[in-house]
């Protein structure tokens, strides 16, 4: 009886530790996992959140660029964290292609995250080098059907908003291109201009800049709107690239399966005021990106668009003929 009695006080004393580090939270710096390299459009989304979730969680954010096989070694190192929230994941719609496309992936995007909820979606643009022989979509799709066989487009590794654009991309010409793998748009940028390297299908976050500075022209920007940033850039259906029409690219905020629902909540709220955050706008206004309502920045929005994501990819990959890794 004695020992039951001492047993039920320690479980309680437990819990009871277990709530008050729940209630304390966060109580010390939190890293955020980007899986893209330094400088590219999902990067600097990545810190323009983490500075609004600083402001609203007390803590420093810090981002952490864990870059390699797509974005697999950053989200596996999420995945397999301790669930306490101090470490997080901001990754895109890339995270739903990895079960069709790495082998021996030891993490599931649906199963393996508390999925904390939805950001924002942003659209892509193809961009060339000034090297390339176009002056608009219409000569590129002409340009590149001819020469297939020695046209180059850059991606940021199997999985990557950059190589689902580019898929997308050589469907809707009708032509495959040879692919060249960087680890984020950053180093894929230098090739581009040096003429290494032709085209990109990049995040308008990171590629307008470039565009505007003059490193690259801009052939077709995907979605089915013009983008108040380049407004004389064609998009999908107006350049005759029909397939480019659905590919934009979402981006959520992840913590590792078993974080407590309190902490959840707690992000999740954080999560709510970055998207009202008036500097969180602007920012992404200039990327031409497209914040989501609220109601969508809770874990289930962002765990139902995971799931049908990773059942459309794995359709779509299995069906091109790609091998996993």
């Amino acid at each position: 009886m004695i020992r039951l009695f001492a047993g039920m006080v320690t479980g309680l004393l437990m819990l009871t530790g277990s709530a008050s580090a729940q209630d304390a939270w966060p109580s010390k710096p939190i890293t955020l996992v980007m899986p893209y390299a330094v400088g590219g459009g999902a990067d600097l989304m990545a810190r323009v959140l983490a500075e609004s979730l600083r402001r609203n969680l007390g803590q420093p954010v810090t981002v952490a660029n864990v870059t390699g096989a797509g974005s697999v070694l950053g989200s596996r190192q999420v995945a397999q964290a301790a669930p306490d929230g101090y470490m997080l994941l901001m990754n895109h719609i890339g995270l739903s292609t990895a079960p069709a496309l790495y082998k021996n992936l030891q993490f599931d995007p649906v199963k393996s995250y508390e999925h904390i909820g939805l950001i924002a979606e942003i659209p892509m643009l193809v961009v060339g080098g000034k090297h390339v022989p176009a002056k608009d979509v219409k000569e590129l799709i002409e340009y590149v059907r001819k020469n297939k066989d020695k046209v180059t487009m850059a991606s940021s590794g199997m999985g990557s908003g950059t190589h689902l654009c580019a898929m997308l991309f050589q469907k809707a010409v009708g032509a495959q291109v040879t692919m060249v793998q960087y680890k984020g748009s950053a180093p894929a940028y230098a090739d581009i201009q040096s003429g290494r390297v032709d085209l990109m299908c990049d995040s308008t976050g990171g590629s307008v800049a470039q565009v505007k500075g003059g490193a690259v022209n801009a052939f077709v920007v995907t979605g089915n709107k013009r983008i108040s940033s380049l407004p004389s850039v064609p998009y999908s259906a107006e350049g005759g690239l029909n397939d480019l029409g659905a590919m934009t690219v979402w981006y959520g905020l992840f913590a590792p399966a078993g974080t407590p629902k309190p902490i959840v909540d707690r992000l999740s709220g954080a999560l709510q005021a970055a998207i009202r955050d008036p500097e969180v706008i602007s920012k992404m206004n200039s990327w031409d990106a497209t914040l989501y309502d609220v109601k969508y920045a809770v874990p289930s929005a962002l765990r139902d668009t995971m799931a049908k994501n990773v059942a459309l990819w794995t359709q779509l990959i299995q069906a091109s003929g790609l091998t996993p890794q």
